[in-house]
């Protein structure tokens, strides 16, 4: 089978079974070699490695994947490719397709089964909708994860790298610094990809931290006071946080600001994750 990373060879499959994009799953193939090796490379996967691959589409990268690493799990949502990846992914005994969507697949259950529970890799080309919910699924379930590269719209990934103060700045920035260190490997016009986004992408290579660099004393009360701090951007904290659904009062939450030194008109965006764990340390008591 003839490696697909390139426009003819991907022109060639997707007439061969008639295949039609679905908008409803965002589907955009890559059509750059050097793009892929980049993945590869920047992924650091070796022969011992587990790989779950994330939407492999016709297989461009799953063969990439599948030539370095020890075992592939490419999980598929769209079931007119699943013939399509039967047929691409003939040559390799080391793959595994799954037709499924991803946030309802067992993870760990793979990991135990496939790799001793040992921490696997996961490389994906996201479509924009659904980038948060399974980056979000994936560290939150506590899979045993070495680190997410993905290929991500180019916004999405500035987000999740970018410090307080800016305008990207946001719950999925803090969620993200909390498990893992975030670095932009590639920028990614849309002239690779086929067909043509209408925007620029991203691979954000995401590092899993062996424990998060701040300690809290409940994971799921910090994230709730997270997301409860962004949901109304131009509101202060103080209003932000007695609006949500946490109980807090704005009496609390002004007494929590004065202990940390902060101004009672400050707004989410200004903390860092730092400030956002001792916060909700003093107010979790």
């Amino acid at each position: 089978m003839a490696t697909l990373g390139n426009p003819t060879n991907t022109i060639e499959v997707l007439q061969k079974y008639h295949f039609n994009f679905q908008k409803k799953y965002g589907q955009n193939f890559l059509i750059d070699t050097h793009i892929l090796e980049k993945i590869i490379k920047e992924s650091g996967i070796t022969e011992h490695d587990l790989v779950l691959e994330i939407g492999p589409g016709i297989g461009t990268m799953t063969q990439y994947l599948a030539e370095n690493a020890r075992e592939v799990v490419a999980v598929e949502i769209d079931k007119n490719l699943i013939p399509i990846l039967n047929d691409t992914l003939s040559a390799y005994d080391n793959v595994t397709v799954l037709n499924e969507d991803i946030l309802k697949v067992d993870i760990p259950k793979i990991a135990e089964e496939r790799n001793q529970g040992k921490p696997i890799k996961v490389v994906a080309n996201l479509p924009y909708y659904i980038t948060t919910p399974i980056i979000m699924g994936l560290f939150e379930s506590h899979v045993p994860l070495d680190s997410i590269t993905i290929m991500v719209q180019k916004e999405v990934a500035d987000r999740m790298q970018v410090g307080p103060g800016t305008k990207d700045y946001g719950a999925l920035s803090l969620a993200v610094q909390y498990y893992a260190k975030p670095e932009i490997v590639a920028n990614v016009p849309p002239g690779c990809f086929m067909p043509r986004p209408k925007v620029g992408s991203a691979v954000i290579k995401l590092s899993r931290y062996e424990k998060p660099p701040v300690s809290v004393k409940d994971e799921s009360f910090l994230f709730a006071l997270i997301r409860a701090s962004f949901n109304q951007r131009r509101k202060t904290l103080v209003n932000g946080l007695a609006n949500g659904s946490l109980n807090i009062t704005k009496e609390q939450i002004i007494e929590a600001l004065c202990i940390m030194n902060l101004s009672s008109t400050i707004r989410g965006e200004a903390l860092t994750l730092d400030q956002f764990a001792e916060l909700s340390n003093i107010l979790y008591s």
